[in-house]
């Protein structure tokens, strides 16, 4: 007993000197805690193949931010076009404008394929036998800072967009107009680019409030059905753990003052609240019920210790992309505290 308890009471840290196992007294009931150096974590030989091939995909992430950022629509143009039905240099300046936020608005659907190609590669890697989730983690903490870049850059992605009405605006009038004139017989050169099916496929993933967020769940919930000889809990316990991981870094100045940048905060936060959504579409319980192995109370207060503008998105994205929040199993004191 005494042994325990005094291992309760220490760090252990790993071979690569990144992760350190941070044991509590209650870790024997509630499973392991974990502080992952998220800014300097590097790869093993063992990881860098599919570290080579997923960091191929986040590299090109910061340029699809930027792009969306920038992101201005054709309001006024599309405005000027139908109050001037007859008026062609109208119509033809709003179709010139239109075209090339489409082609931009394919992109980043396409990038959404490859980030979701590249986290089904990376959690096949963090559940795979013979080792648990928390064992991978220990091992492989580059491909776990990846699957925390991945979900952080979504929740960054899902924000900027959903503070853009014009890109379904522009993606609307884009389609109705684009029927009309192919039922004129124009000549269509952006149908090379943008096809029908293509066309089709994206208007449903822009029609989502949270839509890389959408593609992510649906990923994971792939995965788990394509694997059917991998337990579902070597994937549930890899999204908790990886939520207590930022819970104790967020709640413990003496974790969070390891981190250079006070950013990394923030994207501790945004994967704490990307693994939730994750883990609540996978399990069947999801989330916030009482046999969550999520902490959902300590972690949403964690949030609501934040400053409100750093949270507000947050908090929002577990109201409504969350499966499970309003079943009757989840204790009424978790849904008051996102109210």
């Amino acid at each position: 007993m005494f042994s325990k308890y005094h291992e309760c009471l220490s760090y252990v840290k790993n071979q690569m000197g990144n992760l350190l196992k941070v044991l509590t007294c209650t870790e024997l009931e509630q499973g392991p805690n974990f502080f992952l150096d998220f800014e300097n974590a590097q790869p093993t030989e063992m990881e860098r193949d599919v570290w080579n091939q997923v960091n191929s995909v986040l590299q090109d992430s910061e340029s699809i931010l930027l792009g969306l950022q920038a992101y201005k629509g054709a309001g006024q143009e599309i405005r000027d076009a139908i109050q001037n039905p007859n008026d062609f240099m109208q119509q033809e300046r709003a179709w010139n404008s239109v075209c090339p936020l489409v082609i931009k608005l394919k992109k980043f659907y396409s990038f959404s394929l490859r980030l979701e190609e590249a986290l089904q590669s990376l959690l096949e890697c963090l559940t795979c036998p013979p080792f648990t989730p928390t064992q991978h983690l220990e091992r492989e903490q580059a491909l776990a800072k990846q699957f925390a870049e991945i979900l952080h850059f979504t929740l960054r992605f899902d924000e900027l967009k959903m503070r853009i009405p014009a890109i379904q605006n522009d993606f609307s009038y884009y389609r109705r107009t684009i029927s009309r004139n192919r039922i004129n017989n124009m000549n269509l050169d952006i149908e090379s680019e943008v096809n029908n099916e293509m066309a089709n496929r994206m208007s449903l993933f822009y029609a989502e409030a949270t839509p890389m967020l959408k593609t992510l769940s649906n990923a994971t919930t792939n995965f788990v059905t394509e694997n059917k000889t991998l337990p579902l809990e070597n994937t549930t316990d890899c999204l908790s753990t990886m939520a207590s991981v930022c819970k104790v870094m967020l709640e413990t100045p003496e974790y969070s003052s390891r981190f250079s940048s006070e950013d990394t905060l923030l994207f501790c936060m945004r994967v704490m609240v990307g693994v939730i959504i994750l883990y609540d579409h996978v399990h069947p319980n999801g989330a916030f019920n009482k046999s969550s192995k999520i902490d959902m109370k300590g972690c949403i207060k964690v949030l609501k210790d934040q400053p409100a503008d750093n949270v507000e998105g947050l908090l929002n994205a577990l109201k409504f992309t969350t499966k499970h929040l309003n079943d009757e199993s989840t204790p009424k004191n978790i849904r008051t505290m996102l109210q």
